[in-house]
């Protein structure tokens, strides 16, 4: 009984989650209400105030949800990123992620397009958001400067300055897909910026 009771907190708990952030992408964070979270599952209002102290505490553990999943598919599909061609699958794999999966680009849709940053709210969820939106570049850059130090990459070649061009060029991409508005596959899209940016302007195309 308390096996069952533990796993039916632990799914009220998530259908919380799930219908917040559809609520939070509907309306913004700023005009949801708990009411109107209990009311979009069927609960009452005290029901989430139960597992969640206030909006603050809801916002942090949607971005850790989503830091969880993503990274447990990102571990699955690329468990490992040490040269060029792991890179090009983390990204590719990250765009797969981002296109097929519904709740995650959900999750990015409203992180980057409809969430209402406060000073305060942000410094609570920066660390959370850095681990999401900012790790891909982190990993890119790192694998770069480390490519470089082995020999694998000429010391004359502007690693920065080439990640800092594929980072634009990613940030762009996604968010033509995010809203609707690309007319690529993100996927393949991903591909093609990787062989073009990093792969041409690191000269290993001949490798």
């Amino acid at each position: 009984m308390a096996r069952r009771t533990k796993e039916e907190a632990e799914q009220t708990r998530q259908a919380i989650l799930l219908a917040s952030l559809d609520l939070f992408c509907e309306k913004g964070y700023s005009k949801t209400t708990f009411d109107e979270i209990a009311k979009r599952i069927n609960l009452t209002k005290g029901a989430v105030y139960w597992h969640f102290r206030n909006k603050p505490d809801l916002l942090i553990a949607i971005i850790r949800e989503a830091i969880t999943q993503s990274q447990g598919y990102m571990k699955q599909k690329v468990p490992n990123v040490s040269n060029i061609e792991d890179l090009k699958k983390y990204f590719t794999t990250l765009a797969e992620l981002i296109s097929q999966h519904s709740e995650f680009r959900k999750f990015m849709f409203f992180a980057l397009y409809q969430m209402e940053w406060s000073e305060t709210i942000y410094k609570k969820a920066t660390k959370s958001l850095e681990d999401i939106i900012d790790m891909p570049f982190k990993l890119l850059k790192e694998t770069l400067t480390n490519l470089q130090k082995s020999g694998e990459i000429s010391p004359s070649v502007e690693t920065n300055k080439i990640s800092e061009m594929f980072i634009c060029f990613w940030k762009g991409a996604l968010g033509q897909d995010i809203t609707k508005s690309a007319t690529y596959n993100l996927v393949d899209f991903a591909a093609y910026g990787f062989d073009n940016i990093i792969i041409r302007n690191l000269n290993l195309e001949e490798k």
